[in-house]
């Protein structure tokens, strides 16, 4: 028998029938395999599709771009910008990996170990062992997370914090290739920056409050075998680390062409303001330790102190370091602890660079 409810109306949604008093809405057919139109489409969309597209772009367009490329200050730009980038990816990708390496095969438990249980003895200890063992910016919060964690004094953690991506190797190697003809540039560069360490730990020790510390975590290392943890750390860093570099390299390409000679020459001119200038792009930029010196190696209008400032902020105070340290870390640390590094680190840059260079 059939009643008003089993009829369909026109225009309104289908019925909804009843198996065991749960109501069950029908639906159109899916297609084969179980899947949604949107879905499948969505999964058919990836790089290869739109590198075709990007090439189909660029066939189409190709006089329009021929033109522009001829523009003088286009191949400028370009051969800046490509030039930093020939020189830093190969510093980028092995610190990268290392970094890796020591964020998954190194035991955590080694740290509590091998450094003094004095906390004012563990602060140099802690800043000189990111010579041995180094991290990239990404790496070295996580990293100085896990050393709290396994029960190392927060003031030696955070001085490996910011030690470990300025004084390692391949940093060290990246600043004498950068500045192959000033290679005080790489003594002024380790002694700063460990100096600046060192203080921020010991005035953690001083003035430091442990409520202001959230202990981070990061969950591509947890739960996972040492294989898939190393690729997963790699994958982390190369987005996070590669992709400043590709922005700070466009900045640095678009400052030498973009911006007036006699401009950045006023600026060099003056001391101070090219060394705050430098230390708040340094800020800015947020470029990978690995390769900020082929970067500041490009501003050769500004004299070698002010790019040894550039050089011992931008690993220690940086854009994506203050947001990291403010999500793992909390909001209340990183509002302290980062304008205090980037007052500390320029006073001992200048420092430096007045003795050194």
């Amino acid at each position: 028998m059939t009643t008003d409810t089993d009829r369909a109306v026109p225009g309104e949604p289908e019925p909804r029938s009843s198996a065991g008093g749960v109501d069950i809405e029908t639906r159109p057919p899916e297609p084969a395999g179980g899947e949604s139109p949107r879905r499948w489409l969505g999964d058919r969309i990836g790089s290869v599709e739109v590198l075709a597209a990007l090439l189909i772009i660029l066939i189409i367009f190709r006089e329009p771009i021929a033109a522009a490329l001829d523009d003088p200050r286009i191949q400028t730009w370009t051969t800046v910008f490509v030039s930093i980038m020939v020189q830093a990816v190969p510093f980028l990708a092995f610190g990268v990996l290392l970094s890796a390496v020591i964020a998954v095969f190194v035991p955590r438990s080694f740290w509590a170990k091998a450094l003094p249980r004095h906390p004012a003895l563990a602060v140099p200890a802690a800043s000189a062992a990111g010579v041995v063992l180094p991290g990239c910016e990404c790496g070295s919060v996580p990293i100085a997370g896990s050393l709290i964690r396994r029960g190392v004094t927060p003031a030696a953690a955070l001085a490996f914090l910011l030690a470990a991506p300025a004084v390692n190797p391949i940093v060290l190697t990246a600043t004498a290739v950068a500045f192959p003809n000033n290679p005080e540039m790489v003594l002024a560069r380790g002694v700063a920056s460990l100096i600046v360490a060192m203080i921020m730990g010991w005035l953690w020790l001083r003035l430091g409050r442990t409520e202001w510390i959230r202990m981070p975590r990061r969950p591509e290392l947890d739960d996972a075998s040492r294989g898939r943890a190393f690729w997963a750390a790699v994958r982390h860093d190369v987005t996070h680390a590669g992709g400043f570099l590709v922005l700070g390299a466009m900045a640095a390409a678009s400052i030498n062409v973009l911006v007036p000679e006699r401009w950045l020459q006023t600026l060099a001119d003056n001391a101070w303001l090219s060394i705050l200038a430098l230390a708040l792009l340094a800020v800015l930029l947020s470029l990978c330790s690995e390769a900020d010196a082929f970067v500041a190696a490009s501003l050769s209008q500004f004299s070698l102190t002010s790019r040894l400032v550039f050089l011992v902020v931008g690993p220690m105070v940086d854009l994506k370091l203050i947001s990291m340290q403010a999500g793992v870390f909390g909001r209340r640390f990183a509002f302290r602890f980062a304008p205090t590094t980037f007052a500390v680190a320029v006073l001992v840059a200048v420092g430096a660079g007045a003795v050194l260079l």
